[in-house]
């Protein structure tokens, strides 16, 4: 089965374009939405990957669509994908059931895996650069060599109950034992 799927970003937009569209590229079924296409969770999305079902093909007016990023754009065709559906876009003129079409969309799914891995190696460098410069990064210790030696001191007087001494040091029984074990 041919199934469409339009979007727009607001109530205001009308999809009588690409509903037209759609209607000519063949779909028996049309589905919609009027939100943002930087929500994922979309009602009128979210149903048409409930419904399609192997050798099903998705046709959208044009990419951005579907998705307004690479990811959640190759994400949404991976799980086509898997689900032995085709995917196709009218104006880009894109067609997963060629092998053209698989292969721009591969080229897609490169291009989107190095963009992540320059964000990753940008962001390990920015990490080291601060360690470099004596930052360290995390959460902050909450407990200090001077807290640490009076927990002990504490501890080692059984008249006084954890709980108290957790309200001594402003700590929970977890951070406090944790503490004391190192």
């Amino acid at each position: 089965m041919i199934i469409g799927y339009a979007r727009v970003s607001t109530e205001d937009q009308n999809l009588d374009m690409q509903l037209d569209a759609l209607k000519e590229a063949g779909c028996k079924k049309i589905f919609q939405d009027k939100i943002s296409g930087v929500k994922e969770d979309r009602d009128g999305l979210l149903q048409v990957m409930d419904i399609v079902r192997p050798g099903d093909i998705l046709v959208v007016w044009k990419l951005d669509r579907l998705g307004r990023s690479l990811q959640h754009l190759i994400s949404v065709i991976d799980e086509l994908k898997r689900k032995d559906v085709y995917f196709r876009s009218i104006k880009e003129n894109l067609d997963t059931s060629s092998s053209t079409g698989k292969l721009i969309f591969h080229i897609f799914g490169a291009l989107a895996e190095f963009e992540r891995d320059i964000i990753r190696e940008r962001t390990m460098a920015g990490l080291a650069a601060a360690r470099a410069r004596g930052r360290i990064g995390g959460r902050p210790k909450i407990m200090n060599e001077k807290k640490i030696k009076l927990a002990h001191t504490l501890m080692a007087d059984k008249s006084r109950p954890v709980n108290e001494i957790c309200e001594i040091l402003g700590v929970s029984k977890a951070t406090l034992y944790r503490y004391l074990k190192e």
